[in-house]
C-alpha cells in the first residue's frame, strides 16, 4: 500500500473574496459553500420570506466542536444523583445536571418544582369545531383515513345514505365528498401548510446545452420548526417522552443499558456542549433525527419515483417511532434531476445532482438555526412550556443514500477511514467534520478521491449549522445493510456459488431445489412468511429476507461445510441481539464475541475462492455497531425499516388515491388531511371526548375480544404490560365432539379420561405430590359432562422487540385446527412453563398443542389444552446451530407421552423446524406434515426476536 500525499505547496486565488488555497480543490469547496452555483428562481408558496436556501453562513453559525471517540463515556458532573425507576428500584438513573427540562411560564420564567401547568383556555366539552358532532368528525375519520374511499364512491355511499333518510325527513352528515373534504380542511390543530421553492443550474453552461441545465426543479416541503413544535405539543407524546439526556444502570450490578435514544452518550456529550452556555441552563436538548430514501410507487404505467424526506425527534421513545404513531413525519419531497443516457454519468451532471440534495436540505431545515444557538420556549403535550435548543441528529439512510449525506465515494466506509480495499482495518481512524475539512483544503481532487474517499467538490449540508458532524451522524441500518446486504445479497449468494464451485451446476441445482423444499417445508408459524415456490423469485422485499433468515440455517445445514453453518449461526445471533429493546454491557460483551466467531468462520468463502476480500461496507458496517448502541440507543429505533414503511401511508397509498395526473399535488394534499385528522382525534382524546360511545365502543369492543378466526396469526397490541396471557378463543366449535369421551374418539386418545382425572387431581391438590392413580376415585373423581371446544387460543405477551404496541405488547394466536385453509391439519406447538425459577429453556418444554378444550366442575371453569409433549436432546443447545433440539416423547411402553394441562401454563406459541440431515425431503412433504415425518426438530430461536430472547 503506498502513502497518501504530502501537502502541496502550489497556491490558488478566489475571483470573487482573494482568498487562497493551496490546490484546486480547496478552492473549489470554498466556492460552492460561499460563493454557490445554483440560484432560486421562486419564492415559497406561502411568501413566508424564507431566504435563499445557498445563502452564505457565517463563521460561528458552523462552528464545531471536538468530541470524545465514540464509544467511550465522557466525564460527567460529581454532582449527579441516581434516580431509582422500574418494580422494586431495580434500575436507577443518572439524568444530565446541566439541561434538565425545567418547566417554565410562557415568558420562559422557570417554575419551582411541583408547580402545575398553565391551564390551557378551555374548550367546551362539546366543541368538536370544526365539526359538528362526534359522529360527523367519527365518520369523516373513518372514511378518510381508514377505508380511504374514492371521492366517487363516497358519493354514492352518501346518496344511498340520504335516500334512506327521505322518509325520516333527515339529510346525511355530508351531502358530498366536497363538503366532507372542506370539513377536513378547516382543522386548525396541526395544520402545516405544505411549500417549495425552485431550483435551476447556475454553472458554466455549454455551447450545445442540455436539457437539464435549463430545467426547473420543484422542492415541496413544510417548516419542519413547526412540525416538531406540534410533535412536542402532541399529548400522545407526553408520557412517551425524555426530557433529557440519561444513563441507565442495573441496581444489582451497576452495569449499563442502552435503549431509547436519549440513553446514548451522543445526547449527553451534546448537552454538554450546549450546558456552557449559562442562557440554556434548564432546557430541553431536542435532536432532529431526518431520513430519506427514494421510493417507487408504480412500474406498470411507467416508472414514477419520489424522493421522501421524514423528520423524527430523539425525545420520542423507539416505541412510539416504531409503532406508526406520527412518531415519523413526512416534511418534504426533494428533487431527482434526470437525463438522458449520453449525459447521465457526466461530472457536472453527477455533481449538480448531489449538490442539490444537500442544498435543499440546508433550505428546508434553516428554521431551526435560531433554536439552535438561543432556547426558544415551546409548549409541550403535559400542557408544560420548556426552553429548547434543537441540534441535528442522526440520519436514517441505506448505504447509497449515506455515501450521498457524506459526500464520500462509494465502496468507502461512511464512518472511518478504512481504505476502500482493505476495510477490516482494525487501526482506521473515525471520520470527522474537522478532518474532512483540513484534507479538503490541502490535497487535491483526484487525491482525496483515490486516497480518502472524499468527493471534494461537495459541501455537506451539516455544515451550515451548529455541533453538527455528518460522519458522526449516520445511524445504523439493520434493514439495509445487514438483513438485504450482508444477509441476502452476500452469505445466501455466497453458499449458492460454493455449492456450484464444489458440486458443479447440475448436482448444486439438486441441492439446492432440496434446500428449497426444506424451506417449503417448515410448519406454519405467527408471522412466518411462506415460500411456496422455494425462494427463487426477482423482486426481493425487506419482509422476504427477515423471513428467509428465520428457516434459512436448518434448511443448509447438512448440504454445506460446518464452518459455512457456524457462519451463519454467528451472523443471525449479530442480527437477532442488536435487534433487541434493550441492551446491556454484558450484551455488548457478547456482540464482540459474536462478530469475532463471524470473522473467524466467514473466513471459509475466502478459502475455498468464492470471494477474494472481504472489504464490502454493508459488512464492515457491523465492526461500527457497538459504538453507534452506545451513542444512539438501541438501533431498532433508528432502521430504515422505520422509513420504509412509512413510505406505504405517506407515498404509496396516497399515491394510489390519486388520478395520477400531476400526483404530487394530490399527495401532497392527501398527506396534509391525514395529518390533520391525526391531530385532531389526538386533541378531541387529550379533552376525554372520545370515550365510551360511537365507533370508538366498537373498537374497543373488537380489541378486547379473545380472538377473531378471521384474523392473521399475529398482531400488535396496546394495553397495560403483562409477561403472558393465554385465553381460549372467543366462540366453540359446534360440529366438534361434547364430551371426554367423544372426544377421546375423534383424537383416537383411548385414556383422555383418565388423563383428565390427572389434570384434576393437579388442580385439587396442587401440593400433593403422590401419583393420581393413587388417589381414591372418590376423592377426585373424573368428569363426565359436557365440553366446549375451540380451534385456536391467543397468547398476549410482552415482546418489544418485535412489532408491538406503544407498550410493547403482541398478541400472537395458536392454531389447533383438523383443517387449515384447505391445507391440512394444523397442530402448532407451544413453550410451556414447566419450572418458574428457572430461566430460558431450561425452565419450559415444548409441547404440540391438539386440542382447545374447556369444562366446568365443580363450581370451577378449566380452560384446557390436550399436548403432545417433546422431550429435549441434551443438556444444552445443539453446538454447531446454537439451537436446543428435541424430539416427541414417548411412555416407557412406547405410547406418546400425553397430558392435560391448564392453558395457564402456556407462555406462548414455538417453532420447531426438522433436523434434515443429509437426506433430500421428499417431494410430497407439506408443511401440515413437518410434525410428523421427521425424528428431531430444533427449537427455532430465529422465528422471532422475542423467541430468541427466551429459547436459550
Amino acid at each position: 500500500m503506498h502513502a497518501r500525499p504530502m501537502v502541496g505547496l502550489s497556491r490558488y486565488v478566489c475571483k470573487q473574496c482573494k482568498r487562497s488555497f493551496r490546490n484546486r480543490s480547496g478552492l473549489t469547496q470554498h466556492t460552492h459553500a460561499r460563493h454557490p452555483r445554483f440560484s432560486t428562481i421562486s419564492a415559497p408558496t406561502d411568501n413566508s420570506g424564507v431566504g435563499d436556501p445557498l445563502a452564505e453562513v457565517g463563521d460561528d453559525a458552523a462552528a464545531d466542536f471536538p468530541h470524545p471517540e465514540p464509544g467511550l463515556d465522557a466525564e460527567t458532573d460529581d454532582n449527579i444523583h441516581a434516580v431509582f425507576i422500574g418494580p422494586g428500584d431495580s434500575l436507577f438513573r443518572n439524568y444530565h445536571p446541566g439541561l434538565t427540562g425545567q418547566p417554565c411560564n410562557a415568558n420562559g420564567d422557570f417554575l419551582p418544582d411541583g408547580t402545575q401547568p398553565e391551564p390551557r383556555q378551555p374548550k367546551p366539552p362539546d366543541d368538536w369545531s370544526p365539526y359538528n358532532s362526534r359522529l360527523e368528525f367519527e365518520l369523516a375519520d373513518f372514511i378518510y383515513t381508514r377505508n380511504q374511499m374514492s371521492a366517487a364512491n363516497l358519493n354514492i355511499l352518501l346518496e344511498l345514505w340520504a335516500a334512506s333518510l327521505v322518509e325520516a325527513g333527515a339529510n346525511p352528515i355530508f351531502s358530498s365528498y366536497k363538503e366532507m373534504y372542506r370539513t377536513i380542511d378547516k382543522t386548525e390543530v396541526g395544520d402545516v401548510k405544505w411549500q417549495s421553492f425552485t431550483v435551476k443550474y447556475a454553472g458554466d453552461v455549454e455551447t450545445d446545452p442540455v436539457p437539464w441545465m435549463h430545467d426547473e426543479y420543484d422542492i415541496w416541503f413544510r417548516d419542519p420548526h413547526e412540525v416538531v413544535q406540534n410533535m412536542l405539543a402532541n399529548p400522545e407524546f407526553a408520557k412517551e417522552m425524555d426530557y433529557r439526556p440519561f444513563r441507565e444502570y442495573d441496581t444489582k450490578s451497576s452495569t449499563r443499558r442502552w435503549q431509547d435514544f436519549m440513553s446514548g452518550d451522543w445526547a449527553w456529550r451534546q448537552a454538554d456542549i450546549i450546558a456552557q452556555d449559562p442562557d440554556c441552563l434548564g432546557s430541553v436538548f431536542v435532536p432532529i433525527i431526518l431520513g430519506s430514501d427514494k421510493t417507487t410507487v408504480s412500474v406498470a404505467t411507467g416508472q414514477n419515483d419520489y424522493y421522501p424526506l421524514y423528520l423524527s425527534i430523539g425525545n420520542i421513545r423507539n416505541n412510539v417511532r416504531r409503532a406508526h404513531r406520527n412518531g415519523v413525519v413526512l416534511i418534504g419531497f426533494l428533487a431527482m434531476p434526470k437525463t438522458t443516457r449520453e449525459h447521465a454519468n457526466k461530472d457536472n451532471f453527477r455533481k449538480f445532482r448531489r449538490q442539490l440534495f444537500h442544498s435543499s436540505l440546508g433550505r428546508i431545515l434553516k428554521t431551526f438555526k435560531p433554536g439552535m444557538v438561543k432556547p426558544e420556549v415551546v409548549l409541550f403535550g403535559d400542557d408544560h412550556y420548556r426552553r429548547v435548543v434543537y441540534g441535528l441528529g442522526p440520519y436514517i439512510a441505506d448505504y447509497e443514500e449515506q455515501a450521498l449525506v457524506t459526500c464520500i465515494v462509494r465502496n468507502w466506509c461512511p464512518r472511518c477511514l478504512a481504505y476502500r480495499n482493505n476495510l477490516d482495518d482494525d487501526n482506521a481512524l473515525h471520520r470527522c467534520r474537522d478532518h474532512a475539512e483540513m484534507l479538503i483544503a490541502e490535497f487535491a481532487l483526484d487525491a482525496l478521491w483515490n486516497e480518502y474517499g472524499i468527493v471534494g467538490e461537495l459541501v455537506p449540508f451539516t455544515n451550515d449549522f451548529l455541533r453538527a458532524d455528518i460522519y458522526e451522524l449516520i445511524a445504523p441500518d439493520l434493514l439495509h445493510q445487514i438483513i438485504k446486504g450482508a444477509f441476502k445479497d452476500h452469505l445466501v449468494e455466497w453458499v449458492e456459488k460454493y455449492l456450484r464451485h464444489t458440486h458443479g451446476d447440475a448436482r448444486a441445482n439438486e441441492i439446492l431445489d432440496d434446500i428449497d423444499r426444506r424451506i417449503v417445508a417448515v410448519a406454519p408459524f405467527p408471522g412466518l412468511r411462506r415460500f411456496p415456490q422455494g425462494r427463487h423469485f426477482k423482486q426481493w422485499t425487506g419482509d422476504d429476507s427477515k423471513a428467509l433468515m428465520k428457516v434459512y440455517l436448518p434448511a443448509i445445514e447438512g448440504h454445506v461445510p460446518q464452518e459455512i453453518v457456524r457462519t451463519f449461526r454467528a451472523f443471525l445471533e449479530f442480527c437477532y441481539l442488536v435487534r433487541r429493546n434493550v441492551l446491556t454491557e454484558k450484551d455488548l460483551d457478547d456482540l464482540d464475541e459474536i462478530l469475532a466467531r463471524f470473522y473467524r468462520y466467514r473466513e471459509v468463502f475466502k478459502t475455498t475462492g468464492i470471494v477474494a476480500n472481504f472489504s464490502l461496507p454493508r459488512q464492515h458496517a457491523m465492526k461500527h455497531y457497538k459504538q453507534l448502541i452506545q451513542l444512539f440507543g438501541v438501533p431498532n429505533g433508528l432502521c430504515s425499516s422505520i422509513t420504509e414503511s412509512k413510505h406505504v401511508k405517506a407515498v404509496k397509498k396516497p399515491y394510489r388515491r390519486t388520478n395520477k395526473y400531476h400526483a404530487l399535488g394530490q399527495m401532497l394534499l392527501i398527506n396534509q388531511r391525514l395529518d390533520k385528522l391525526a391531530t385532531a382525534r389526538a386533541d378531541f382524546e387529550s379533552r376525554g371526548m372520545l370515550e365510551g360511545t360511537c365507533l370508538s365502543t366498537l373498537e374497543d369492543t373488537l380489541a378486547s375480544a379473545s380472538i377473531d378466526e378471521s384474523r392473521g396469526d399475529y398482531e400488535d397490541v396496546n394495553g397495560l404490560r403483562v409477561e403472558a396471557h393465554v385465553c381460549l378463543a372467543r366462540s366453540r366449535q359446534r360440529n366438534r365432539a361434547a364430551t371426554i369421551v367423544a372426544l377421546a374418539d375423534e383424537l383416537h386418545i383411548p385414556n383422555l379420561s383418565e388423563l383428565v382425572r390427572a389434570f384434576l387431581v393437579g388442580q385439587l391438590y396442587p401440593d400433593d405430590n403422590h401419583d393420581p392413580a393413587d388417589i381414591p376415585h372418590l376423592e377426585c373423581p373424573g368428569y363426565e359432562g359436557k365440553i366446549s371446544i375451540y380451534n385456536s387460543a391467543s397468547s398476549t405477551f410482552y415482546a418489544p422487540s418485535d412489532l408491538s404496541g406503544v407498550g410493547g405488547m403482541h398478541r400472537e394466536y395458536i392454531r389447533v385446527a383438523p383443517t387449515w385453509r384447505q391445507e391440512g391439519p394444523r397442530y402448532d406447538c407451544a413453550f410451556v412453563i414447566t419450572d418458574p425459577e428457572l430461566e430460558g429453556m431450561r425452565g419450559m418444554d415444548v409441547a404440540r398443542m391438539l386440542c382447545f378444550f374447556s369444562f366446568k366442575a365443580g363450581g370451577v371453569f378449566y380452560p384446557c389444552a390436550i399436548v403432545r409433549w417433546f422431550d429435549r436432546l441434551g443438556d444444552a443447545p445443539d453446538e454447531l446451530t446454537g439451537m436446543w433440539m428435541v424430539r416427541p416423547s414417548f411412555t416407557p411402553n412406547h405410547q406418546r407421552n400425553l397430558a392435560v394441562i391448564h392453558i395457564d401454563t402456556i407462555f406462548r406459541a414455538a417453532h420447531l423446524i426438522p433436523i434434515y440431515g443429509r437426506e433430500f425431503v421428499p417431494r410430497e412433504i407439506a408443511p401440515c406434515h413437518s410434525y410428523d415425518a421427521f425424528y428431531g426438530y430444533y427449537v427455532n430461536k430465529f422465528a422471532d426476536h422475542h423467541a430468541f430472547e427466551i429459547a436459550y
